[in-house]
């Protein structure tokens, strides 16, 4: 096994109609291929109409499971709804707890204050799931998220401001990943 190649799964955690979650997913892939000995895959939580957290499993859940448990790492695409974590996003953390164990995530957020209160209520349950959460975040603040929103600035711009912190994030969560790798493989 070649513990210098690592998955990571990039999680949209947003289902709603024209949302945001997608847009930002698709440019932390972009950056993220970037990297050496790296795959990413995006999870878009549309894709696996998870139900209601009750304990009863299905096939959704199962393929689910299957993707967390092939990744090494996580990057949270994260909204913030009503100064929280979005209910679908919760939802599906809450589906696994083995297949999240002792691998790194990191948090990308947008919104009012670049979803600050979702990432930090998402930070306490990743410690609970036994995950690694990285340091840093990229918050794509109100100020410049809203006037893309109104089509005041193109997409470009908007991210331009964020290449040095979504790089620094993903080098991160990249060294934290090859570590928990492979701490995971000489644990059993």
């Amino acid at each position: 096994m070649n513990q210098d190649f690592v998955k990571i799964k990039i999680i949209l955690g947003s289902t709603r109609q024209g949302r945001f979650s997608d847009k930002i997913g698709n440019w932390v892939f972009e950056q993220i291929k970037k990297h050496q000995n790296v795959t990413a895959e995006i999870l878009d939580l549309r894709e696996y109409n998870l139900p209601f957290y009750d304990e009863i499993r299905n096939e959704n859940i199962e393929r689910f499971s299957q993707q967390i448990k092939s990744a090494d790492g996580f990057i949270i695409i994260a909204p913030e709804y009503n100064h929280g974590i979005p209910a679908v996003l919760k939802n599906a953390l809450d589906w696994c707890y083995e297949e999240w164990n002792y691998k790194p995530v990191a948090f990308v957020g947008y919104g009012g204050v670049g979803a600050a209160r979702s990432i930090e209520q998402l930070r306490l349950v990743a410690i609970e799931l036994r995950m690694i959460p990285v340091r840093n975040a990229v918050h794509i603040l109100g100020n410049r998220y809203f006037p893309y929103q109104e089509g005041k600035v193109t997409f470009e711009e908007l991210v331009n401001d964020h290449n040095e912190a979504i790089h620094n994030l993903i080098h991160e969560l990249l060294w934290l990943t090859r570590i928990f790798k492979e701490a995971r493989s000489k644990k059993n």
